[in-house]
């Protein structure tokens, strides 16, 4: 793994679980949203959800500054930035950051 982002993929897992806990707030909230309670909920879950989603889009443009090596890097700058959908970040964390943070492929250590 590079040493550049080992502490950055580890900050994103750490941000995964506190989505994961923002989400499990979101649950409860579904259901009893007419209450304060329910509003208390959605906003707490809403808000541990938001900064592994904003740290999530900043790690792959990192990312990608620092290990792309083809010729095109405008264009996928530009992909990255524009693209406001996710679908292209999703596709590049499971092509490219999650291999990277287990070492494996185009990003082993061989």
């Amino acid at each position: 793994m590079n040493s550049d982002f080992t502490h950055k993929f580890t900050t994103l897992k750490l941000l995964f679980k506190v989505g994961i806990l923002g989400l499990l707030l979101l649950i409860p909230a579904c259901f009893v949203i007419s209450s304060i309670t329910g509003k208390i909920l959605a906003v707490a879950g809403i808000a541990l959800i938001i900064p592994g989603l904003v740290y999530f889009y900043v790690l792959t443009i990192l990312h990608w500054k620092a290990r792309y090596k083809g010729t095109h890097s405008d264009l996928w700058g530009v992909l990255l930035l524009i693209e406001t959908s996710g679908w292209f970040k999703l596709f590049y964390l499971f092509r490219h950051i999650l291999p990277d943070m287990s070492s494996k492929g185009r990003y082993s250590n061989d």
